[in-house]
């Protein structure tokens, strides 16, 4: 990559311009407060294909949804900085074009663990998705199989894997809260593998206890009455989540193992017969650990800031992870991609795909079905246009000599 600056001077430079921008720092939280206020249309498009990229999805998803589920959207931890910042990061990336390449054709299929792929992305986990439309994670899956995208699905899935795995007609990918009771771990395994998932993938980047204000000063604007979704007032995905259905779950308190380590990895790896990655890795260490328990993939992601305020970009972390990796396993990002040049960044910084989590679900609040092929079709002609212009005609040729660091 060719810079004159770092990752963390960058991030500093980002935390800096935060600092001096009042506007910003002086709203409450950066969860309901600076989520698009102002839209970027004057008139509010009343079909998908009239929104003209994906950060306009998130304003039409606020005015459809009640507060307290956009909310649970919207929010990160403390000040909500880490899920600015997961975005804000790529700006601070600069890309360098080449001219004298013949980009009269362009190819952006790809190959993970084994399946070819149509484009570079995939739909990432997102729970409790039926908060968003009815027809939850169903519809998202039947724009997965319109527009030919990889799916995974959430433990905390509003429908059954199998009713996901029906409508997506093709493998889904499977995310797993492993619980702290072995027992529910297994059986959840088991099912997912029943249903046809080809990959589990175990998050490991939700310790127990965290400070989403965002999502409380939402909940405390919304007047309705929740105890038909939330039984007993409770928010315990174990007790209502689908998958859980039938397994006892007596023994659950949490949704991470308590005994997380590198023995639980290789037990886990044990278990499961289909790939099994890691979600939730930020730093090498970890990285080397994963692989040295036998994952088949990894995921740099921070929970879309929904977890820690640690103030690090996930495209912040990816460099360090990439090169304790070594190309021996595929590398998987998400956390703040809007852009289809973001896409390219991270690519080019090392990812074999990145996954996209809050823009499917503000595709699917506004238009169904509709919003989330929208997403796709936004993201794959910016990432084709950004190969035309970089000079790069298929996606081995994205590499970090086409990457700068901003001076700015």
């Amino acid at each position: 990559m060719h810079h004159e600056d770092s990752p963390s001077r960058t991030r500093r430079r980002i935390l800096g311009g935060l600092a001096a921008a009042p506007a910003l720092l002086g709203m409450p939280r950066f969860g309901l407060s600076q989520v698009v206020a102002e839209p970027h249309f004057n008139e509010v498009p009343v079909t998908a294909d009239q929104v003209l990229n994906v950060a306009d999805f998130e304003a039409l998803a606020r005015a459809k949804l009640p507060p307290a589920h956009f909310g649970y959207l919207a929010t990160g931890v403390d000040d909500d900085r880490t899920v600015f910042l997961n975005h804000e990061a790529y700006s601070h990336i600069e890309i360098r074009s080449r001219r004298f390449v013949d980009v009269s054709k362009l190819d952006t299929r790809c190959r993970v663990l084994g399946s070819d792929w149509k484009q570079p992305f995939y739909f990432s986990a997102v729970s409790s998705m039926r908060a968003f439309h009815p027809e939850a994670e169903v519809a998202v899956a039947r724009a997965s199989a319109s527009r030919d995208v990889a799916m995974m699905v959430s433990t905390g899935s509003s429908c059954s894997v199998e009713e996901v795995a029906a409508a997506r007609k093709a493998p889904l990918w499977q995310q797993l809260y492993a619980t702290d009771d072995w027992h529910v771990t297994e059986a959840i395994v088991r099912r997912a593998e029943k249903a046809g998932c080809t990959a589990i993938l175990l998050t490991v980047d939700s310790p127990p206890g965290r400070n989403n204000e965002t999502l409380l000063r939402a909940m405390r604007r919304d007047g309705r009455e929740c105890t038909q979704c939330h039984v007993g007032g409770t928010h315990d995905m174990w007790r209502k989540a689908p998958m859980f259905a039938g397994i006892d779950v007596s023994r659950v308190t949490q949704l991470m193992p308590t005994t997380l380590s590198g023995n639980y990895l290789e037990r886990l790896r044990k278990l499961v017969t289909v790939k099994f990655l890691v979600k939730g890795i930020v730093t090498a260490e970890d990285a080397t650990q994963a692989i040295h328990a036998g994952v088949d993939g990894i995921v740099v992601s921070n929970h879309g800031g929904r977890q820690e305020e640690t103030l690090r970009s996930t495209i912040e972390c990816l460099p360090e992870i990439v090169a304790a990796v070594g190309g021996r396993i595929p590398v998987l990002i998400d956390g703040g991609i809007r852009r289809g040049t973001d896409i390219f960044k991270a690519l080019a910084m090392g990812a074999t795909a990145v996954g996209i989590g809050r823009p499917q679900a503000w595709g699917l609040a506004a238009f169904g079905q509709g919003g989330v092929e929208a997403i796709s079709d936004i993201l794959t002609r910016e990432l084709r246009t950004m190969m035309r212009q970089a000079g790069t005609p298929n996606l081995k040729s994205i590499d970090k000599d086409h990457l700068a660091w901003s001076k700015f």
